[in-house]
């Protein structure tokens, strides 16, 4: 097969890192390095090779052992001192010099320790966790006492100090920090306090947190609720969240939409359809209105369940209470339709949204759902007319569509029509041909077609088109998990001459080299030591320890 390159005018970029295979600046890479123990580890390993002259373009005089070590023994510094020790002796203590050059480089002028502290006590998060370790009935109070800014960096170091005994101050410090002014809680932050503080392994600190709240007497707003709920979204918490709304009344709160919109979630996405239309009926009898965001959530969980009937029946309901569906409301019963495959209902649908006004109209999620539902059901031609009518209603296909639909020309030996596809796709202008390239390979990987892709990958690169990051380290895993690691460094240096290497991923290093040593390759797997030490590159775990066993085995 022949895919067509005549899109890929492309400008070869420039190389990173220099030349290909060179060692360059090993003392300079030594000096930066942050782990002794990756430098120790290469050392064994390239002593165990036997290249002295790997570590520097030069010879220089070694340094005396026990003068080095007698310099950084005199800074305190005696891990330093057994790390020298241990190291092999290599090229007439070459290695020596570059880890003695390491440890003193690193030493740097020594810090004013009181100056330091000073510094750390006036920051903003010491000041609040401060009022933690108080343990004050009014903690809040005390917290706003400090005037302290804040933001995430505050926020999070404060979350770091937090110990088991401050897990219940911790939590009031995050819950109030989320109801400030100035501040909100990003997704990241709300995941970062689930983590450190255990709630979906410890649900009850939810409940403490508000028990806490009411010995103390301290008075909890809306603001503060949402905060709790929050969390329990984020712990993946329904009953803890239901019990959380049933409590409100105890406060003097009432819940708004936005409070049912958030238990109602969590009980959609844990199957619980029976009590996620109760909340919504209750939140009628509250004299509150389902918005839009309600009924997406409804549709969405009745038509996981399969509910299709029912799905529809709220579908028409919104319309009925002259609430236009958008987007996000369609595209959740068009993914019903798709997933218990239904696809005369899912045209109908799609037709609708056609026929809808702006708000409405399919998008390339919508189409792609549509066009992975034939491809599934082995319907490739159907999908192929629906790209078609994508396109002709000037919606691009994005790099999911490509691909699912390469996978099904692939697995239907269909790779003829491939090329027509690529100048359909690229005329659109949303997915390079690069891109397109990129998802075919990965087809063909999936199908076990691995030499047509690896031919299909040098082509590329031979036509200066840049392979992306997963499709790159795809094909070189799969090349070593198919005992073909000669055959992945090949492709290692063409990347690498291509300037693309960046994007290969420590893994893939490790596990490559792994592979050169199980069958022997010295030359390659030295070559490719001295690639990965010039990059910094660290071999993996489990990887490590079983290169050495490998290696010492071969070459005692």
């Amino acid at each position: 097969m022949v895919v067509s390159t005549r899109h890929s005018k492309q400008q070869r970029p420039v190389p990173c890192g220099g030349s290909s295979f060179r060692l360059r600046g090993f003392h300079a890479a030594c000096a930066s390095s942050p782990s002794r123990g990756c430098a120790n580890r290469y050392s064994s390993i390239l002593s165990l090779i036997g290249r002295p002259s790997l570590f520097s373009p030069r010879q220089t005089k070694p340094q005396s052992r026990s003068r080095t070590s007698q310099h950084i023994c005199a800074s305190g510094l005696s891990d330093s001192c057994k790390f020298i020790d241990k190291t092999p002796d290599i090229g007439g203590g070459m290695l020596r010099s570059s880890v003695s050059q390491l440890t003193t480089l690193s030493i740097g002028p020594r810090t004013n320790k009181l100056s330091t502290q000073q510094l750390i006590a006036a920051s903003p998060a010491q000041q609040l966790f401060s009022q933690l370790q108080k343990h004050e009935a009014n903690l809040e109070k005390a917290l706003g006492s400090t005037k302290a800014r804040i933001d995430s960096s505050c926020v999070n170091e404060v979350l770091r100090r937090c110990t088991a005994d401050l897990s219940i101050s911790g939590l009031r410090f995050f819950i109030w920090a989320g109801i400030q002014s100035n501040y909100k809680h990003s997704s990241h932050m709300y995941r970062k306090a689930c983590k450190i503080f255990r709630i979906q392994q410890n649900p009850g600190s939810i409940l403490d947190v508000l028990e806490s709240y009411r010995v103390a007497e301290f008075p909890i707003n809306l603001r503060t609720v949402k905060v709790v709920l929050n969390l329990c979204r984020e712990a993946n918490l329904a009953n803890e969240a239901l019990w959380v709304l049933r409590t409100m009344g105890d406060f003097n709160l009432g819940a708004d939409t936005v409070v049912y919109n958030i238990v109602i979630r969590l009980f959609c996405q844990k199957g619980d359809m029976d009590t996620a239309e109760s909340l919504m009926r209750e939140m009628g009898s509250a004299g509150l209105s389902a918005n839009m965001i309600t009924f997406m959530l409804m549709i969405r969980g009745l038509c996981d369940v399969g509910k299709l009937d029912a799905a529809s029946k709220l579908f028409e309901e919104l319309k009925e209470q002259g609430c236009a569906p958008n987007v996000v409301v369609f595209s959740a019963l068009l993914d019903g339709f798709c997933g218990k495959v239904n696809l005369e209902k899912a045209l109908e649908l799609l037709s609708e949204m056609e026929k809808g006004d702006e708000d409405c109209r399919p998008n390339t999620v919508s189409y792609t759902s549509v066009i992975h539902s034939f491809c599934v059901q082995g319907l490739l031609s159907s999908a192929l007319v629906v790209l078609d009518r994508m396109i002709s209603h000037g919606c691009a296909p994005n790099r999911v569509t490509v691909r699912v639909l390469f996978d099904a020309l692939c697995a239907d030996g269909r790779e003829k029509e491939v090329d027509e596809l690529i100048d359909k796709v690229v005329v659109c202008g949303s997915v390079s041909i690069a891109d397109c390239n990129s998802c075919l390979i990965i087809s063909l990987i999936r199908v076990e077609k691995l030499e047509e892709a690896e031919r299909q990958f040098r082509l590329m690169l031979n036509h200066d088109m840049r392979p992306d990051a997963v499709t790159s380290n795809m094909i070189l895993r799969e090349l070593c998990s198919k005992g073909r690691p000669f055959d992945a460094f090949l492709i290692i240096k063409e990347i690498e001459k291509a300037g693309f290497s960046a994007f290969i991923g420590h893994d893939v290093f490790s596990a490559l080299i792994m592979g050169l040593y199980e069958l022997n390759h010295r030359e390659e797997a030295l070559t490719l030591a001295k690639l990965m030490l010039a990059r910094r590159i660290k071999i993996q775990a489990p990887y490590s320890d079983e290169i050495l066993k490998c290696m010492e085995k071969k070459w005692p």
